[in-house]
């Protein structure tokens, strides 16, 4: 495997330094909810994650958030509430998001406020060592102490300040030195420290909370490019400071951006779409198939119509997957090629995009195998595995209830009992037969229930249901029954699933409500 490290500038083969993968990965900061910048960025280290996981390794992920610092004291005074009442209701929502988009949460979400005496040791030895000082309770880090300072944005320290915006303080020693430690002002939390009550500046948090829950080297330190300079930049200088020169990472992966029209996307430019906002709009599928569907380091543009275009792509994949066919005695659909080119894709600096193009390239191949009479069972084994390495789920919005079960199941029944009634009794079989593992039994035991609950019904169950009734119309469609045939389609209709008529099949689908 292949990363893209931003220290060096080109991808290097990427491999942990023992049996566990430590990745580090900057969070939010939480003075907001978050928007879809946010959820890009979670998604692109959710699927690294993953994708080393699927490749044998193990990793210990660790997310941090920001919950102190000059934005979070703002909107907590606007809105009469204290900073950790703040930070805690917007992780809080930041999470259940997280967990709707289908992002394997971390193993660790240390907060700043709760790694103060780990940040405290850090700026006691850096102002020790002469690397950092004091001034009225203040502290600062010396930039020009670090003689490689740069080495991460490939910029000398006179660069950065010939093109930096520095806010001017007559009590730092150089322009570009930076806060280790900002002494309290009236009416801001605070907490002790030896050169007087304030709190932590930016750059130090992560420093203090990587080491704590990774110790350093770190594997993979990551985030948005917008990071690059000057957060991550801070971050080696001080580190590496501390630690006499041992590197903070070995490699250094950003995420592209996401943006609107032309800017950034970002909470204090308020041109943002938050990550609840786009959750009530598109299903977690599509969302990640727009967030993957160009290179992790490039930038995205959002827009309603690129991630709708994505669900109709999602349920390409999710129809491919509760295909027919999976346990016909046709030759087996060999998945091995695929799966081969797969893992070449995410190999290449995890190249999300071909990789999506291998999966619609078997979900093609299933389809077709499934209408030459041919096995797909362990093909589409293979897709949904592959998905699951994206973090797709290829769930049906619409097979997640009961509410949508009951009324496909009695449809069932009913359409068994018309179909012999009218004299299609071996269509009615066939249709039993088709059912696989659900059964056919098992379905009836379901229904005399008193319909509290659908016992262990699954996703895959309920799609079987729905794939039955598709076949059924088709084979009344066959048989010249097309009275039948409509009224099956229509009843589907009824209960909120679309069928399209496509060249090679009948593929069914969730109507938007």
């Amino acid at each position: 495997m292949k990363l893209y490290n931003t220290l060096s500038g080109r991808a290097e083969p990427f491999s942990p330094q023992d049996d566990t993968v430590k990745m580090y990965v900057c969070g939010m900061t939480p003075y907001a909810p978050a928007h879809v910048g946010h959820a890009l960025r979670s998604v692109v280290f959710d699927v690294l994650r993953r994708y080393l996981e699927f490749s044998g390794h193990r990793v210990k992920h660790v997310e941090n958030f920001t919950d102190i610092d000059d934005k979070m004291i703002e909107q907590a005074a606007r809105l009469g509430v204290s900073t950790s009442e703040l930070a805690e209701g917007n992780i809080e929502r930041y999470l259940a998001e997280m967990d709707a988009l289908n992002v394997l949460r971390a193993h660790e979400y240390p907060r700043a406020t709760r790694e103060i005496p780990r940040i405290q040791e850090i700026i006691v030895s850096l102002v020790d060592r002469g690397v950092a000082y004091p001034v009225d309770g203040d502290v600062y880090y010396r930039v020009r102490q670090k003689p490689d300072y740069g080495k991460l944005s490939h910029r000398s320290l006179d660069d950065m300040r010939a093109g930096a915006r520095v806010e001017v303080d007559e009590k730092k020693h150089d322009t570009m030195d930076f806060a280790l430690w900002k002494a309290q002002k009236p009416g801001e939390p605070a907490w002790d420290s030896p050169g007087g009550p304030g709190r932590p500046g930016w750059h130090i948090e992560c420093s203090a909370m990587a080491r704590a829950y990774l110790g350093t080297p770190l594997d993979s330190h990551g985030g948005g490019q917008d990071l690059v300079f000057p957060h991550h930049e801070n971050e080696i200088a001080q580190t590496e400071s501390f630690t006499q020169d041992q590197p903070m990472a070995r490699f250094w992966v950003h995420n592209g951006l996401m943006r609107l029209g032309e800017d950034k996307m970002s909470k204090s430019l308020g041109n943002l779409v938050s990550v609840s906002d786009a959750l009530e709009r598109h299903s977690p599928d599509a969302l990640r198939l727009f967030f993957l569907s160009s290179q992790y380091r490039s930038p995205l543009s959002y827009s309603a119509e690129s991630v709708a275009a994505q669900e109709r792509a999602a349920e390409r994949l999710r129809n491919a997957a509760s295909a027919a066919g999976a346990d016909r005695p046709g030759p087996a659909l060999d998945a091995g090629p695929h799966r081969d080119r797969f893992v070449a894709a995410m190999d290449d600096d995890l190249n999300a995009p071909r990789a999506i193009a291998v999966l619609f390239d078997l979900a093609h191949d299933v389809n077709r195998a499934a209408e030459e009479g041919g096995n797909t069972s362990d093909a589409r084994a293979t897709l949904t595995d592959l998905a699951g390495v994206l973090g797709l789920s290829l769930a049906s919005p619409a097979t997640e209830t009961e509410e949508d079960f009951f009324p496909l199941l009695h449809l069932l029944l009913d359409t068994d009992a018309e179909l012999r009634s009218v004299g299609q009794a071996p269509i009615a079989d066939a249709m039993r037969q088709g059912l696989g593992g659900v059964g056919w039994d098992r379905l009836l035991e379901v229904t005399a229930s008193d319909e509290a609950g659908t016992g262990d019904m699954g996703r895959d169950d309920v799609a079987a249901v729905i794939q039955a009734l598709v076949d059924v119309r088709t084979g009344l469609r066959g048989a010249r029954e097309f009275v039948l045939a409509d009224r099956v389609r229509s009843r589907l209709a009824e209960i909120g699933f679309a069928l399209e008529d496509t060249p090679r099949s009948t593929e069914w689908k969730r109507e938007s409500s």
